[in-house]
């Protein structure tokens, strides 16, 4: 598959809309199966964390007034990950994140995220839990890290990424993995997936 960016976020809250803010971020590029390149860096958007985020992230206050601003570090991490396809784990709550900082410094997205949850979902129906903690654990992939900690997290969603493209090839017999197809895999009803990939692959043969 082609390069792409699997990112993830730590932010004051859920929602951009109600003044929550990024307060971390990371950004793994991930090639065929292997991780090629690491970004990642907390920053100061100048809002206070609340208590409850930082027993969850272990991103205290204290961290934060240390940390480079959010412009600086949006501006380095949008250049890093340049035009490669996004995919997030629960892509919805990151999207909004990097749509909204990133228009904070005036730049706009180029590409469309794919989402690892909802790629589980479709691949791994029979997973107890569609969390990113859960299906780690479930299909056996090795923690990296602190949970809700950017870098951590990105690099499992990357592993758990690298596994079910795997599966896609293993399961289903699917020759070419792309994100336009992981992307077209998330939309579709479960009881539809045989249907998608087989129309995906009569459209591979074809142009071979």
């Amino acid at each position: 598959m082609e390069i792409v960016a699997v990112i993830d976020f730590e932010t004051t809250g859920l929602s951009p809309a109600q003044g929550d803010r990024a307060t971390e971020i990371a950004a793994v590029l991930l090639q065929d199966g292997k991780v090629v390149g690491r970004y990642q860096s907390l920053m100061n958007a100048g809002v206070r964390i609340p208590s409850f985020i930082e027993e969850l992230t272990g991103i205290s206050n204290a961290m934060i007034r240390k940390a480079p601003p959010v412009a600086d570090v949006m501006r380095e991490v949008s250049d890093f990950v340049g035009g490669y396809p996004l995919v997030a784990h629960n892509a919805s709550f990151d999207c909004k994140f990097w749509d909204a900082e990133l228009a904070r410094i005036q730049r706009s997205r180029r590409q469309e995220f794919a989402c690892s949850m909802l790629l589980a979902r479709r691949l791994l129906p029979q997973a107890p839990s569609h969390k990113l903690g859960a299906l780690v654990q479930f299909v056996k992939l090795p923690i990296t890290g602190r949970y809700h900690r950017a870098l951590a997290d990105a690099e499992m969603a990357a592993s758990l990424l690298a596994w079910l493209e795997d599966e896609l090839r293993g399961r289903y017999k699917v020759s070419e993995v792309s994100h336009e197809l992981l992307r077209k895999i998330q939309k579709v009803p479960r009881n539809k997936l045989d249907q998608c990939l087989e129309r995906h692959q009569r459209k591979v043969l074809a142009v071979q």
